[in-house]
């Protein structure tokens, strides 16, 4: 046996010091981002207002002024028999909740032990959480008038106005509940730029609400018919979107739970007769079930493609060099519109995913040519069937850990940062960018590093199984955000199993593309509420 030069292990000891420090720093900048988590909103709770503003619409549809009978079933099934009022229990939900978060963070305040940093943190929360609760209240007060209860509105109103008086500068929630207040008080009080600043301020149905009230007050009958005329093409709008919103998930629901049983039943009249000779063969659970990868590295092989070419490159690297850049270049992507940040997004991930792929290859480079059966991708087989099925039984097991999971958090634990961009985000460029990011780019990457890496590399340690489970809540922690880990690691789970089973990335890098593509979907319609 030949010793290894010297500068082979002085390297050597140099690269194994930097992995074990950015291991360190990896552990210690994840947990923290975990729990900075634990304070931000989740997309969730936006995303039932965003609905919610669409069956305020929807509710308005009238059957008589349209020839699609078939939209009254539809928008009954959709909104309910008491829609307004299940509006108005939301936001009411929704205010509440921003109340209390502002309590809780006051009585923190109250700690003489609290550092000057947590201070001020907290001090910045308390005034984004008054902000977004003056503008729950400010369409809060619509809901009470059209539930008949004016004089709980005008408080509202009068409750949201008291906030701005110790400071100098008024807030767009004063401001609008001004304009409100002005309204509906008895007798009302009508400026000449109202319906400007209506049509500035609100918008969907409460400008609509708003602009319906100020034609009455002024007799504008021409103007207030051109307006109930324009809310009902809206509405009927609106309740083809729910259908689509509501329709999706629930065929997927229905579909998934029944593929489910179907597999079940399968996998118990079957799995006697499987032949553990032929693991291509059998139930098709079981199919691939205990076949793992020939994997020629080690651990530390497993963890440098981590900890490289995922954290460092994606926690260290990029967020590092990005703001030189721009500084370079007299950028501030502080002022970037909607497009320019999808544009941003994308930069940012195709520079994750280039540095993330260049690392594993660095890595498995000693290894080369790889045994059979690593990172296969197959246009031939039935990849597509997995990948279908693959994404209808990943709803059903979602939605479900989803549900479950608003009643841990409650509301808390934050999202991922692109979710909420795209939801208020009507630009169609900007949505073809994203749609490219979270709907190819995103499944091509992480179903390489996720899957074709790591799973199929744990299975030199754990069972086939166990490399699933494992990977994926590697994946959901990735994405940084508590409240994610659960659903994200229940799809993850999904994925593994599909590619496991299928042996071939194209299946769940299929199921990854369609579960995005449905989500931005979902918020593009939730978004253009009208």
């Amino acid at each position: 046996m030949t010793e290894k030069p010297l500068f082979f292990n002085i390297a050597n000891i140099i690269k194994r010091s930097i992995l074990i420090i950015l291991s360190v720093l990896a552990i210690a900048i994840v947990g923290l981002s975990l729990i900075a988590s634990l304070n931000q909103p989740q997309i969730q709770s936006e995303l039932e207002l965003s609905q919610t503003n669409l069956l305020l619409h929807a509710a308005e549809w009238q059957e008589e002024n349209s020839p699609n009978s078939s939209l009254e079933t539809a928008r009954i099934a959709l909104i309910g028999e008491e829609p307004f009022k299940a509006a108005l229990n939301q936001y009411q939900e929704a205010e509440n909740s921003a109340q209390l978060s502002i309590k809780n963070k006051f009585q923190e305040l109250k700690n003489p032990e609290l550092d000057p940093l947590k201070r001020q943190q907290l001090q910045i929360e308390i005034l984004l959480l008054e902000k977004s609760s003056a503008e729950l209240g400010v369409k809060l007060g619509l809901l009470q008038i059209q539930n008949g209860k004016t004089e709980a509105a005008l408080k509202t109103w009068q409750d949201i106005i008291k906030i701005d008086q110790p400071k100098t500068v008024t807030l767009p929630s004063v401001e609008k509940a001004k304009i409100l207040l002005s309204l509906w008080r008895n007798p009302p009080e009508l400026s000449p730029e109202i319906e400007v600043k209506i049509q500035k301020y609100l918008d969907g149905w409460f400008r609509y609400k708003s602009l319906n009230q100020l034609y009455q007050l002024q007799q504008r009958l021409p103007e207030l018919e051109s307006l109930q005329a324009s809310e009902q093409i809206i509405a009927e709008q609106a309740i083809e979107k729910l259908l689509l919103v509501t329709g999706i998930p629930g065929f997927g629901l229905l579909i998934g739970s029944g593929l489910m049983i179907f597999l079940g039943i399968q996998w118990l009249l079957t799995f006697k007769q499987s032949d553990p000779e032929n693991p291509s063969a059998g139930p098709i659970l079981m199919r691939n079930s205990s076949l793992a990868w020939e994997t020629p590295w080690g651990g530390e092989t497993i963890w440098e493609v981590l900890i490289f070419g995922f954290f460092f490159v994606g926690q260290i690297l990029i967020p590092l060099l990005l703001p030189i850049s721009f500084a370079f270049l007299h950028i501030n992507p502080a002022s970037f519109d909607a497009r320019n940040k999808a544009f941003y997004i994308l930069v940012n991930y195709l520079l994750l995913a280039g540095g993330g792929l260049g690392t594993l290859y660095l890595c498995l480079r000693p290894f080369l040519p790889l045994p059979e059966g690593w990172f296969r991708v197959k246009l031939g087989g039935n990849w597509f069937l997995w990948g279908v099925g693959g994404y209808l039984v990943a709803v059903p097991l979602v939605l479900f850990v989803s549900l479950l999971n608003q009643q841990i958090w409650h509301g808390n634990g934050g999202s991922n940062p692109i979710l909420p961009i795209a939801l208020e985000n009507n630009d169609s460029i900007a949505l073809a960018v994203f749609f490219g990011t979270a709907s190819i780019a995103a499944p091509i990457f992480e179903e390489i590093m996720f899957r074709g890496f790591l799973l199929s590399s744990l299975t030199r340690y754990l069972p086939v199984w166990g490399a699933i489970l494992v990977s994926g809540f590697v994946f959901a922690i990735a994405h940084l955000n508590i409240s994610e880990v659960l659903p994200l690691a229940i799809l993850g789970i999904v994925l593994g199993f599909v590619y496991t089973r299928s042996r071939n990335l194209l299946a769940s890098m299929l199921v990854h593309s369609l579960w995005n593509s449905v989500t931005l979907l979902s918020l593009f319609l939730l978004g253009s509420d009208g």
